[in-house]
């Protein structure tokens, strides 16, 4: 296993496929490679399927264990299947994150392939809220979800940001959690560092104060030191990193972008390592040189922002929703 300056083994990748997309989500951090409304095929920019393919045998050798796709909009691409294919040759734990939109018609062929599970993008169950947010249409993505359960890729998570426009929403999305056997709902904290300086922030300690008030059992994941609250028929898992050292200290994570660059951190674009042209002595080094190169994005590479204390946080006060 690869071991960073801090002690941080590396135990899983995420590699994007494409940074094109058909939605245009307000938050979204990333302008892509321009819209598209079908699956077209790859960009020159985006790696082949051999390429991925090639990535994945190497990490394999310095023991990563599971691999997710995303994007972009990964179903865009339409040789997934064959990517998804050729990776579980590798590493057998293959997971996705999409918008759901276009999933209906592929998630038989996808769970075919060897795709384990999916997390779905969604921020809303009011399709009005949902336009606003996203700039697509609730319908397909809700399709894409019940296909998704139907041929058994669970479970699958459904990942809803966290900001103001969604605030109100979170309830009745842990309630559709709770009805639906084989979901489960990732809340995802906004990230303003990534798009700019957008008032759309909300405390997300409040939000944790709210959950663990109404928690039966809170949990504490490996990854990151995510919480995981369950109550009811529901289990939501909170993403919180920004401003948050031990999130930072608990990543065990390695990207990928589409061209093929490796990547220590999501909030950096300073540290990418191209492995594209190179042999597969040169990109177990690149592997080596990323990891070597990872220090926590807040208290390692950031030292000087807002210290957060969940103690004294305001309790943000959700359930006025509920019914």
């Amino acid at each position: 296993m690869l071991v960073d300056s801090v002690g941080r083994g590396v135990t899983d990748i995420r590699i994007s496929v494409t940074k094109r997309c058909n939605f245009g989500c307000v938050y979204c951090h990333d302008e892509g490679l321009g819209p598209v409304a079908r699956p077209r095929a790859p960009h020159p920019e985006e790696m082949s399927p051999t390429e991925v393919e090639r990535l994945v045998r190497v990490a394999r050798e310095f023991d990563l264990r599971s691999v997710k796709f995303t994007g972009g909009e990964p179903l865009v691409r339409p040789d997934l299947e064959e990517i998804v294919e050729r990776t579980v040759r590798h590493i057998t734990d293959v997971s996705l994150t999409t918008n759901g939109s276009m999933l209906a018609a592929r998630a038989e062929g996808l769970r075919n392939a060897g795709l384990k599970r999916v997390n779905v993008s969604i921020d809303a169950l009011d399709p009005t809220a949902f336009q606003a947010i996203r700039h697509g249409a609730l319908p397909p993505v809700l399709r894409g979800i019940e296909a998704a359960l139907r041929v058994g890729l669970t479970p699958v998570k459904l990942n809803m940001v966290v900001f103001r426009p969604t605030l109100p929403h979170i309830p009745e999305m842990i309630r559709f959690v709770s009805r639906t056997e084989g979901l489960r709902l990732q809340l995802i904290q906004f990230m303003p560092e990534l798009v700019g300086t957008k008032d759309w922030s909300v405390d997300i300690d409040g939000v944790k104060r709210w959950l663990e008030s109404r928690a039966d059992r809170v949990l504490v994941r490996e990854m990151h030191h995510r919480r995981i609250y369950q109550f009811g028929g529901a289990e939501v898992e909170l993403v919180d990193p920004v401003y948050n050292h031990e999130f930072c200290m608990n990543c065990h994570r390695l990207r990928v972008t589409h061209q093929g660059e490796l990547k220590g951190c999501l909030n950096r674009n300073d540290d990418l390592v191209p492995t594209r042209g190179l042999d597969d002595r040169a990109l177990r080094d690149a592997f080596r040189q990323v990891v070597a190169q990872r220090v926590p994005y807040y208290g390692g590479y950031v030292r000087d922002y807002p210290s957060r204390n969940f103690a004294s946080a305001p309790l943000i006060r959700l359930d006025p929703m509920e019914r």
